[in-house]
């Protein structure tokens, strides 16, 4: 069974893929799998490529490279669930690949419903490296994961046991915003204010200061590049501005 998922996957020209028994499943901030769906238990895991977009000066550029592979990995994630169900007679349901989340406003930061780094690790699909990213033995850093939940009882892939991490420490030199200075956490409010420049805060600081302005100011400040770049941020959804994590790191670049 697991041969006929993977071979379908890889059909579909995802770069690789694996599979996780929920048992296997570790993460230390998102809910239980069995909260999200009663009775799940595997993860397929599929892995697909960052194009060089990363490594463009350009964020508009580097951004609608990462827009193209989540629309592609959606897409992929849709037809490996109905392929499970269709196919392979099993229950399925789609994991989100960054949005929609859980966005708690008593909580400091958002978690993700599944971890699909830590769901990438438990299907073998690679380690953590010093950036806290999964580095993949193969393509290094510079991937997405995607994943699908079942009902189908699938055994774990083995998992990566090579040391990936050259430990360079390039990533933390690198990091814009000092996010890395601690190893193995991510400061997530240092990291989201470079990343997400036109994020949620910058959407509520902007209509609070313009609510405190004149009648002449305010049309003023929906004629800035402020204004329109935090519209635009508000129906593309999470843009990111910084790729340094993925483009800096050495592992797997050609």
């Amino acid at each position: 069974m697991k041969e006929k998922i993977k071979n379908y996957a890889l059909s579909l020209g995802v770069d690789d893929f694996g599979f996780a028994a929920v048992a296997d499943y570790q993460s230390p901030q998102s809910p239980k799998i069995e909260t999200i769906f009663p009775g799940a238990k595997s993860i397929v895991v599929a892995c697909v490529k960052e194009m060089s977009h990363v490594e463009s000066p350009n964020p508009q550029i580097a951004m609608n490279g990462r827009l193209d592979i989540m629309e592609y990995a959606r897409s992929t994630n849709y037809k490996i669930s109905r392929f499970l169900e269709k196919d392979c007679g099993a229950r399925a349901m789609s994991v989100p690949l960054s949005y929609p989340l859980n966005m708690d406003p008593q909580n400091s930061r958002s978690v993700a419903d599944v971890s699909l780094r830590h769901a990438a690790v438990a299907a073998g699909l690679g380690v953590f490296g010093r950036h806290n990213l999964v580095i993949h033995p193969r393509l290094g850093p510079r991937v997405l994961f995607t994943a699908v939940l079942t009902d189908l009882a699938l055994p774990s892939d083995p998992p990566c046991t090579e040391d990936l991490c050259t430990q360079c420490n390039i990533c933390v030199e690198s990091c814009p915003a000092a996010a890395l200075n601690v190893e193995g956490q991510t400061d997530f409010g240092k990291c989201i204010k470079v990343s997400q420049p036109y994020g949620l805060a910058k959407i509520i600081g902007f209509w609070m200061k313009w609510a405190g302005k004149s009648p002449d100011e305010q049309i003023k400040m929906l004629f800035t590049k402020d204004f329109f770049m935090t519209y635009q941020a508000s129906f593309i959804g999470f843009q990111y501005f910084c790729f340094k994590c993925y483009s800096s790191c050495p592992v797997g670049q050609r």
